[in-house]
């Protein structure tokens, strides 16, 4: 098309590159049924255009795949760049609506014309994940810790980046996502995996089991024991009586493990076998065992069952624990779940009363699994100072009017 343009009698004189057009960008419906988008991806746009120009490497591709087009043209292209292109935007993070243009772009039409694919490309899937995220926020309420997890399900390294980049913008807390970390400068959070757990035989794969108490005064030259004696003394509780049954040796030994490692930092996943016979107590052994020694575990994830059911019996756990032992603020350990959760589920969850903190969500926040693309367009709307206007039998696809 942009060879089109240089071929034709338009371009006699330099009359295209003297050209100035201004082209809207919008969308033209809220997606997810809702009634607010949320902007994004000026940034990237601004960046694409700092660094427009085409290497000779690009040159020497299209006139391989281009070999109709004169000499002429491609000398064009070595010599444009977009330092005569003005973009007026919208504030990047803005809640915005249909049919309101979010950037208005003037500039020559043959190098602004060059823009569209970008710029669509730049603030659809952005716009859409940030607003996918505000929408999690906005059911999931100020209150929650909202983990985006989405790495592994997104589409490709870019998408996974992107929706990382923009779940944070959009109210999500911290990411999974160790270079969107490094990157952006997201809060890092994560836990371990089920692989983890069940890596595990027993207690003897254990090599070290010492750990140094948090003020540096002492050191306990074996955890285990001390884990195991805890263990003990839950189940022997008259508070807790009947609660709990024989737990996973290999799962304890894991937690033990991820203790030792990350003593300040303790969260573990507690389904891998059995949440309330197994993972739950064997959770508090090694949270108390840690608490002798001066730490303060973190918490529990939960990734299956009846999310609401096994937070509220987790909860009145925690609070038992609390008062059987004496320790402070155990009741208030973090509790996450996780689990293929989106906008419906927490809301059940919300409706149905539970005792979480914090969601790790991923597969339906960051491939917007309710709608696949925000549908934004680039439209010329003016050129010369002249206004022009797309028309169409769909009066949904009719374009904006000149702001002239």
């Amino acid at each position: 098309m942009w060879n089109a343009f240089f071929s034709s009698s338009l371009f006699i004189d330099g009359f295209v590159f003297a050209s100035r057009v201004e082209f809207d960008l919008y969308f033209r419906k809220n997606p997810f049924g809702g009634e607010f988008t949320v902007f994004a991806g000026l940034e990237e746009c601004i960046k694409f255009i700092a660094n427009f120009k085409f290497t000779e490497h690009d040159i020497l591709f299209l006139q391989s795949v281009m070999p109709m087009c004169e000499d002429a043209f491609f000398d064009y292209l070595r010599k444009i760049d977009c330092s005569d292109v003005e973009v007026y935007s919208i504030p990047e993070g803005s809640v915005v609506f249909p049919k309101v243009p979010l950037m208005r772009v003037e500039g020559p039409v043959a190098v602004v014309q060059l823009l569209e694919t970008p710029f669509v490309n730049l603030i659809n899937y952005a716009s859409l994940v940030t607003t996918n995220a505000a929408r999690h926020r906005h059911v999931a309420g100020k209150s929650k810790v909202l983990l985006e997890f989405g790495l592994r399900r997104a589409q490709g390294p870019d998408g996974a980046i992107s929706a990382s980049k923009y779940c944070f913008m959009g109210g999500f807390d911290a990411t999974s996502n160790v270079l969107a970390g490094n990157l952006f400068g997201i809060p890092l959070r994560g836990t371990h995996s089920h692989a983890y757990v069940s890596s595990y035989m027993s207690l003897d794969d254990i090599p070290d089991k010492a750990l140094m108490s948090k003020d540096g005064s002492r050191v306990c030259k074996d955890f285990v024991s001390l884990v195991k004696e805890w263990l003990q003394r839950i189940h022997l509780a008259d508070s807790l009586c009947g609660v709990f049954g024989d737990t996973n040796q290999s799962e304890l030994a894991a937690f033990v493990s991820y203790a030792l490692a990350f003593p300040s930092n303790f969260l573990a996943l507690v389904d891998t076998y059995d949440v309330m016979r197994s993972g739950i107590p064997n959770f508090c052994a090694v949270a108390l065992a840690l608490h002798d020694l001066g730490y303060k575990a973190s918490g529990i994830r939960l990734d299956s069952g009846d999310l609401a059911y096994l937070s509220i019996e987790t909860r009145k756990v925690f609070r038992t624990i609390e008062k059987e032992f004496n320790v402070p603020n155990f009741e208030k350990m973090i509790i996450t779940a996780s689990n293929d959760l989106n906008e419906e589920t927490i809301d059940a969850l919300n409706k149905q009363g539970h005792e979480v903190d914090a969601f790790g969500i991923g597969t339906y926040l960051v491939t917007c699994y309710s709608q696949a693309a925000l549908g934004c367009v680039f439209k010329l709307v003016e050129i010369n100072s002249r206004p022009r206007i797309k028309l169409s039998e769909d009066v949904t696809k009719v374009g904006l009017l000149s702001s002239c």
